[in-house]
């Protein structure tokens, strides 16, 4: 299979610009009216995976690629890839990681000339992402969030941002939820800031009923404005030749989810090679009747065997596989439904939040709006002990010292501990700083400890990581009076629309993930942040003075 990606890329050009596409009960439509299904297919070359040492530094151990390519950024591979995905007929393509500060108008314009929308991960491997062993929404992840965004959102042809993949993914650590769905709810708050209609999603991993169908319950509750508008769900359950059958669980367990679902991934490669016969079951009833398509994996090899297609040593030509030939054969034979019709349908009332419980431990107070200008005010003008912009600039090294620091606070005779910067989604507990990236959270760790010494000179080093800030007040009454003065700045109730804060991120996606107790929101004693930290109600900026003046400063 040959094509020429000149003269495809001058006919997809001519194609007018895509509709939006907007959701209406559970299912998907244009701007005609027309119910819109994916048919899509994963398009991200695989990174290399980082060390075992540097994954379980930065995400809990989980397998992490500590290097990706923008394939998007990417505009001669785009033109060499265009024309076989058009012989798949695919109308979305779903990219995991994409650097803000590149050049994405060449495959953009191309794809939407092809009449193919993207939905685009908005996290960054390793240390751009909500860390499932160390869980925070803070500056860091928001500002790469909108910086990513306000990138994207001149593109018509951007379906959803995904806010997060497989983030929860045991009932272990279920009390991750509440920073996925904070993130969902100050990303939907920017989009409708920029007037874009881009749809915000999230895509769970599978597993157990326990914790799966209360996740998709828990990020569609309570409320439109805190929850994601369009589920994903990779699984691969649909295997082989196993027929409806094999899948016939899983589609009675979401029957009563209130939003769009699709599978962000599928393609079970494990009988072989794959025929895709599950592409047929999927495109009709019953099961069209409650999803709305789903994303094939993957098009680019993968470490584990799912790549359809083959790159010449030199990356300019494509040699597709059987597997490929086979998606072309079923996904060309799919015919997708038109029913019900958007009038024939209503939103539902969001449904409510599961009950916390052993297997879903996620409270439903989220985490506030991270605030940088609250962050950088304070590390400016109250904190007198700061960390070095060399050490900022190394996560796992700022991990480290927040977990000696915090230990040091525990046993240093003062009152002040990490709870300050602590976060807990199993009970909805959020540290004065929780939303503070966490460099910031370590200059308050090193401020804290200096002021209990009164200054000393040598109390502020921390094996070179740490130097004293000359602008910061010399007397704890002063800090505390400076500390208020920066805290003022948060709205009542801690929850704001955010605005894009290039500066609050690197494409890189070096964003501060912390490792250990003390950095992910516990105390050198064992003991996570207090009812005085709750993020609730009218008090919230008072609630966080009386953190900074009283244990912080005391």
């Amino acid at each position: 299979m040959k094509f020429f990606a000149s003269a495809l890329l001058l006919s997809a050009a001519a194609v007018s610009a895509l509709p939006a596409i907007t959701r209406q009960g559970k299912f998907l439509y244009d701007e005609s009216g027309t119910r819109f299904l994916l048919k899509g297919i994963a398009y991200q070359e695989a990174g290399t995976l980082a060390a075992e040492s540097e994954a379980n530094a930065a995400n809990g151990g989980y397998p992490e690629p500590d290097s990706y390519v923008d394939p998007l950024a990417q505009g001669d591979a785009c033109a060499r890839d265009l024309p076989y995905l058009q012989s798949l007929g695919v109308n979305v393509v779903r990219v995991y990681s994409v650097n803000s500060s590149l050049n994405h108008d060449a495959c953009m314009a191309a794809f939407e000339g092809a009449g193919i929308y993207t939905i685009i991960d908005l996290a960054l491997p390793l240390n751009g992402s909500i860390n499932r062993a160390d869980p925070s929404w803070n500056t860091d992840l928001l500002g790469l969030y909108t910086t990513t965004i306000t990138t994207f959102s001149k593109y018509n042809n951007v379906l959803a941002f995904n806010v997060g993949n497989e983030v929860v993914n045991l009932p272990t650590n279920t009390q991750v939820a509440p920073f996925v769905k904070a993130a969902a709810r100050d990303t939907k708050a920017f989009l409708k800031s920029i007037s874009s209609k881009a749809l915000v999603s999230y895509t769970s991993g599978d597993g157990p009923v326990s914790w799966r169908n209360a996740l998709a319950t828990y990020l569609s509750c309570e409320s439109d404005d805190t929850s994601i508008d369009i589920y994903g769900l990779n699984n691969y359950e649909l295997c082989g030749d196993v027929g409806l059958s094999g899948w016939q669980g899983t589609l009675n367990d979401f029957a009563d989810l209130t939003i769009p679902m699709y599978l962000s991934e599928y393609g079970c490669n494990t009988a072989g090679t794959r025929t895709w016969s599950e592409v047929p079951i999927l495109y009709s009833s019953p099961v069209s009747d409650e999803w709305s398509g789903g994303i094939a994996f993957s098009y680019f090899p993968t470490t584990d065997a799912f790549g359809m297609i083959t790159l010449s040593a030199d990356n300019t030509t494509v040699t597709v596989s059987t597997e490929f030939e086979n998606l072309v054969s079923q996904l060309s034979n799919a015919t997708l439904p038109t029913t019900p019709a958007q009038s024939s349908v209503s939103n539902a009332a969001s449904p409510s939040c599961p009950t916390q419980s052993a297997d879903f431990n996620a409270s439903t107070v989220l985490p506030p709006t991270p605030d940088l200008s609250v962050c950088q005010c304070l590390e400016e003008s109250a904190f007198s002990c700061v960390r070095r912009a060399v050490t900022a600039a190394q996560p796992v090294i700022v991990g480290e010292q927040l977990n000696y620091g915090c230990s040091l606070l525990g046993s240093d005779g003062s009152t002040a501990t990490c709870t300050t910067i602590a976060a807990d989604g199993a009970t909805g507990t959020y540290g004065a700083l929780s939303f503070c990236a966490a460099d910031i959270k370590l200059s308050y760790v090193y401020s804290a400890h200096y002021v209990f010494t009164n200054y000393n000179a040598e109390a502020c080093d921390f094996a070179g990581n740490a130097t004293i800030n000359p602008d910061a007040p010399r007397s704890a009454s002063e800090a505390s009076t400076v500390a208020q003065a920066c805290l003022d700045k948060i709205p009542v109730g801690g929850v704001f629309t955010p605005s894009a804060v290039p500066s609050a991120t690197s494409p890189a996606g070096t964003t501060g993930t912390t490792t250990g107790a003390a950095a992910s929101g516990t105390s050198a004693s064992g003991n996570t942040g207090g009812a005085s930290s709750r993020v609730a109600g009218a008090g919230f900026a008072s609630l966080v003075a009386v953190a900074l003046g009283v244990v912080a400063f005391a």
